[in-house]
């Protein structure tokens, strides 16, 4: 890779992209755990990146922040980096460097698709291109979102009498699925576990209204029949959920489209609602850039390697430590 390392790791400059370990200098794609670790010295992130890692992790989760904004460049060193829109959730970004005349692109996580909860995603072009694959496999086809979401609605409608929790992740996940039934004309009070309340607060300073949200209260049961009930996986399969009446389990998650995967969680109700790009997404994208070669640092990527190579497309893997699909 010349100056850039398997593990991410710009050598003019000592930077590294997304490190899972504490590092002396680190730029950080968005904000989900799996990327945004704490305990780096200086980190370079977008201004909502920062901010959502001081509200998971303390205003002092790092000795130094810098904020880059989009299509902003930056000169450190001999190296230029400029941030250019992910779309995968607030604050995501991907990086391009340029180091010499070559240019470089990390996606970190990203989709094609629009979504009012963030900055919409931006195609660049670059000599070599560094991407994710978390659903890498010709399988994975994400459906129109608005109907997965109308299927939560008609649910309701036919089971008026029973609450529906809804498994999403706190950042990213949560705000998109509230934004989508409120697309949809569901302006119904939307109640959510506490564990989501300060982040969709921060959502709401950011100008991304989610309308009314109520954090659940166990004290009254039964007021919340008929209604939608927003947690985290992890809550909604331990006793926390086993507290609502008769409830039906749902869960928002590319991974819902694996029937297994949704048997295995106790899934009634899945939703295939995914934040990164599906096949069709990566594989466009790819061709897009015009990279010569290619970089494949997480998710299934043997499939898209072997069609990288059909395209006479130079590429990759690199199977980095510290990445896993807690945040699909």
């Amino acid at each position: 890779m010349i100056w850039i390392d398997k593990n991410l790791h710009i050598k003019p400059i000592d930077t590294h992209i997304d490190p899972y370990r504490p590092v002396e200098n680190a730029i950080i794609t968005h904000a989900h755990a799996d990327h945004a670790k704490p305990g780096h010295k200086n980190i370079l992130a977008t201004k909502e990146t920062i901010e959502i890692m001081k509200i998971r992790y303390g205003e002092n989760c790092a000795s130094n922040f810098q904020e880059l904004n989009l299509n902003q460049k930056i000169e450190i060193g001999d190296v230029s980096v400029t941030f250019y829109p992910a779309g995968h959730i607030l604050g995501s970004v991907q990086v391009l460097a340029e180091f010499k005349g070559h240019k470089i692109n990390f996606t970190g996580d990203y989709k094609t698709t629009r979504d009012l909860t963030c900055v919409n995603f931006e195609p660049i072009r670059c000599h070599t291109l560094v991407t994710e694959a978390t659903f890498g496999l010709p399988v994975f086809q994400h459906p129109d979102e608005k109907k997965e979401i109308q299927k939560l609605i008609k649910s309701l409608l036919l089971f008026p009498e029973r609450p529906h929790l809804v498994g999403v992740y706190a950042l990213g996940k949560a705000q998109r699925v509230i934004n989508l039934l409120r697309l949809e004309g569901y302006d119904k009070n939307i109640f959510i576990h506490g564990s989501l309340e300060k982040l969709c607060d921060y959502y709401d300073k950011n100008h991304i209204k989610l309308g009314d949200l109520t954090k659940v209260n166990l004290s009254n049961k039964n007021q919340y029949n008929g209604q939608i009930i927003l947690a985290p996986p992890s809550a909604i399969k331990n006793v926390w959920a086993r507290k609502f009446e008769d409830p039906i389990i749902c869960q928002a998650s590319g991974w819902m489209a694996v029937k297994q995967r949704a048997k295995q969680s106790l899934v009634e109700l899945p939703l295939i609602l995914s934040d990164h790009a599906d096949w069709s997404e990566l594989t466009k994208y790819i061709k897009f850039t015009n990279a010569e070669k290619v970089y494949v640092t997480h998710g299934r990527e043997e499939a898209i390697i072997h069609w990288c190579r059909i395209n006479n497309i130079d590429a990759t893997p690199l199977s980095l430590s510290g990445r896993d699909d807690e945040e699909q």
